[in-house]
């Protein structure tokens, strides 16, 4: 919302600086985000009148003008300007007047000169020269009765500042000049000269035919027929300059007062050009198949979806957003029909978004636009159009009111305790009153209790809550003061068997990943991917059609990373994200963190692709694979131990993945990227990933003392022929069990696989492993026998369950 000070202060002129009035509007909610003034610096430019116009002896597109400045003496002025003529009064820069700054940020300073041979004592100005006005049409051209010598910048009101404010979207009642300026007297209680809506005398009983079929749609369709206007009238010089600081631009005298009016009072309207229509208008919802061509030069297709306001023989206007170019005004129109209307704000949102562009109604009227006064703003809109346009053969047709549907302002109560404990200051029940009547609230009190019933303007009063909140806006925030909150601290002792994300964000770092943090929307085609998800939760509302469902895996995102990573010609990337994903359960419950439905744990996932390091000199460059993810896994988890089971995943390579298992239950998975996702995702190596259950993670075991053995520790070698289908942690696995049930095997420590041969020797279908056995006992120096045998037990363990053969 943008406006001018002095137009606001026409309203409402509380004795404060502009900076002050700035500062009490955000302070009270409606944030100035900027104050800049309407006009550049310049100085020495007078109203002048130019005298006489002759052609320029050397030069046919320069004239040489007589100019009366007010100095007592004409001036001589050369001017190329095509529309300089006698009699006119325009702005007029002395010598010794300094110009705004141009491209080179100095000021342009007018001295006296020779132009082609002619002596010439100023400059006649533009408004483009001058920066007021991007028209650069001519001079800019004054009024008659502009006071010839007076200063430019007095006379033009350029000290002027223009205030842009921020407002949220329940400040509907803020989107106007009126708007601003009720808020402005609340706060200083400053009395309010709202602008007057006279009554323009009827003279003819004229009507034209309206039918309001969508109630749903449209609650009041107010209406009047005016003939015999003047569209070709100029609008007004003081009028143009508060649309131009209002950041809008004047186009002609019936759209600008139609749109004067609604920056002043917050009421869009539109004119039609009442020669145009044929029949009368119908009120109602679109048909599917039908089209309108808007006053930007678009053409629309509408449906049941969008309202419209339709003649007898096709759509004129799309409801509270735009009007049709077949019955758009001209500078030849001499009839108009002029509408008001109050438009529900649910039946207005969304539907400009549809279309790919904003209004200014459209703005408006979802947000809410007062209801109770459109017969009121017709008639300031009228008495404008009559004062600007009108003449001798005017005629002004009676107002046709429709009302059909209007909001029910329910009443809203606020307690005086509660409105104390929420804003935190002790207020009493007269200055809550007082707050209430200065903004024009209509009330009724009881002891403690305020029962408001909601002005017709206003969109935003609805519970408890909305009320404090104006308590305190017009209390001021600043003047609550800055208390830190009373209350029993406990300092909690985080488990010692459990650590933080942090801490896990800070071991990935260690291990060379950097973190991201991605969107939790994303395609559907990945779901399907990376996850073999064929039925997401999809978005109500997506921001993006390629974010409209959530994510049921981390891995989707992390691949993007990397081919976004590898467009920027960044061949090594390794990234993690903790985040949550989200999955259907019907058994999950409404919680202070669940929605009934779904689960969302957390994850944590880590992708590497290119080389294992950084290029260098120590060690030769090898791309990463499996087992370096493996081991950053295990280095995340130690000192527990995981195991890895193979197991299908749909974004994994079948034989190139494994599925991670703590405490015998699956925690996640890891592996190399499928063939298919590499070559549909343009990958030129595969890249290896993992996803692990966040909260398994952040489990720990809490260290507990073992006695370190005083006594040497004995290795033993043995190399075991099994079947190529026997994996090596199912030996492990059994050697494990084996020293958990035979006494004589508890002195083994460690198992390491060493060496693994397939070939000469073997049959096709076998394979050896060869595994190192660390041995040692806490009580005194193994001997032989004892390690014999324990090593017998271990062979003879695996022989039974997989069929294992000492190799010889």
């Amino acid at each position: 919302m943008q406006f001018s000070e002095s137009w606001l202060r026409t309203l409402v002129d509380p004795k404060m600086t502009s900076d002050e009035l700035s500062h009490l509007l955000t302070m009270s909610g409606l944030e100035v985000e900027e104050v800049e003034p309407v006009a550049p610096a310049f100085s020495n430019i007078v109203v002048a009148k130019v005298v006489e116009v002759a052609k320029h002896p050397n030069a046919d597109r320069l004239n040489v003008c007589q100019v009366d400045a007010g100095t007592g003496t004409l001036l001589n002025i050369v001017c190329g300007a095509p529309n300089v003529r006698p009699g006119m009064k325009v702005p007029c820069a002395k010598a010794g007047a300094k110009l705004p700054p141009g491209e080179d940020g100095k000021p342009f300073e007018i001295k006296v000169g020779q132009l082609r041979g002619v002596e010439s004592q100023g400059m006649l100005c533009s408004a483009r020269e001058l920066k007021i006005s991007e028209d650069h049409g001519g001079l800019l051209e004054l009024p008659d009765d502009a006071p010839i010598g007076h200063d430019f910048r007095d006379y033009y009101q350029l000290n002027d500042l223009k205030f842009t404010i921020k407002l949220t979207p329940n400040k509907a009642d803020c989107l106007s000049v009126l708007g601003v300026a009720r808020e402005v007297s609340a706060l200083t209680g400053t009395p309010l000269k709202a602008p007057i809506c006279k009554t323009v005398e009827v003279t003819t009983q004229e009507k034209l035919p309206v039918r309001i079929s969508a109630p749903d749609l449209c609650g009041r369709f107010s209406g009047r027929i005016i003939r015999g206007l003047n569209a070709r009238a100029q609008t007004p010089d003081w009028m143009k300059r508060r649309l131009e600081r209002s950041g809008q631009r004047p186009i002609s005298a019936l759209v600008d007062i139609s749109n004067y009016v609604m920056l002043e009072l917050g009421r869009p309207s539109h004119v039609f050009d009442l020669d145009k229509i044929h029949g009368g208008l119908d009120v109602r919802w679109g048909k599917a198949g039908e089209s309108l061509k808007l006053l930007n030069g678009n053409t629309v297709d509408v449906d049941g979806w969008v309202g419209v306001i339709a003649d007898d023989k096709e759509i004129e206007s799309l409801a509270g957003i735009m009007g049709g170019d077949s019955t758009a005004v001209s500078l030849d129109t001499q009839n108009i029909y002029l509408e008001a209307a109050f438009w529900w704000p649910q039946a207005i949102q969304g539907r400009a978004r549809r279309y790919n562009f904003s209004t200014d109604a459209a703005h408006r009227f979802e947000r809410g636009v007062d209801f109770a006064t459109t017969v009121e703003h017709l008639e300031r809109i009228t008495s404008l159009l009559v004062e600007v346009c009108g003449g001798s053969d005017t005629v002004v047709g009676p107002v046709d009111d429709h009302v059909v549907n209007l909001p029910q302002r329910k009443p809203v109560t606020v307690r005086t305790a509660r409105a104390v404990k929420v804003i935190g200051v002790p207020l009493t029940d007269e200055q809550i009153a007082d707050i209430f009547t200065r903004l024009g609230l209509a009330f009724t009190r009881e002891a403690g209790t305020f029962t408001v019933t909601p002005p017709s303007y206003r969109f935003d009063i609805e519970i408890e809550e909305d009320l404090i909140e104006e308590i305190a806006r017009v209390y001021g925030f600043e003047n609550i003061p800055t208390l830190a909150p009373i209350a029993p601290n406990t300092m909690r002792i985080a488990p010692e068997n459990t650590r933080s994300l942090f801490a896990i964000r800070r071991q990935l770092a260690d291990a060379d990943y950097q973190e991201v943090v991605n969107f939790s929307f994303v395609e559907e085609a990945w779901e399907a991917d990376f996850a073999g998800n064929t039925n997401p939760i999809r978005l109500l509302n997506p921001i993006a059609s390629q974010m409209s469902v959530m994510r049921s895996s981390l891995v989707a995102n992390l691949i993007a990373n990397v081919r976004y990573n590898l467009n920027r010609k960044i061949n090594r990337v390794r990234v993690f994200e903790i985040g949550a994903v989200y999955l259907r359960n019907p058994a999950t419950l409404d919680g202070p963190l669940a929605v009934a439905g779904y689960y969302q744990p957390k994850r944590v996932a880590a992708i590497a692709y290119g080389p294992v390091a950084e290029e260098q000199w120590g060690i030769p460059t090898r791309n990463v694979d499996y087992f370096d993810i493996k081991a950053d896994l295990e280095a995340l988890f130690a000192p527990k131990t995981l195991k890895f089971a193979k197991a299908d995943h749909p974004a994994l390579h079948p034989g190139r993945s494994a599925q991670i298992l703590l405490d015998g239950n699956v925690i996640g998975f890891v592996g190399e990227l499928h063939p298919r996702w590499q070559q549909k995702y343009d990958l030129p190596l595969a890249p290896v990933v993992f996803e692990i259950d966040a909260v398994a993670l952040q489990v720990r075991d809490v260290p507990a003392y073992q006695e370190i053995s005083k006594f040497p520790a004995v290795t033993r070698d043995i190399a075991l022929v099994v079947k190529q289908s026997v994996s090596v942690q199912a030996l492990v696995d059994s050697f494990v069990d084996e020293r958990q049930v035979n006494p004589a095997c508890a002195i083994m420590q460690a198992i390491v696989l060493f060496d693994e041969y397939r070939g000469k020797g073997l049959e096709n279908d076998e394979k050896s492993l060869a595994f190192r056995f660390t041995l040692q006992d806490t009580q005194n120096t193994l001997q032989d026998d004892k390690v014999d045998a324990a090593m017998a037990a271990f062979i003879t363990a695996v022989d039974k369950k997989h069929g294992a053969k000492l190799r010889t």
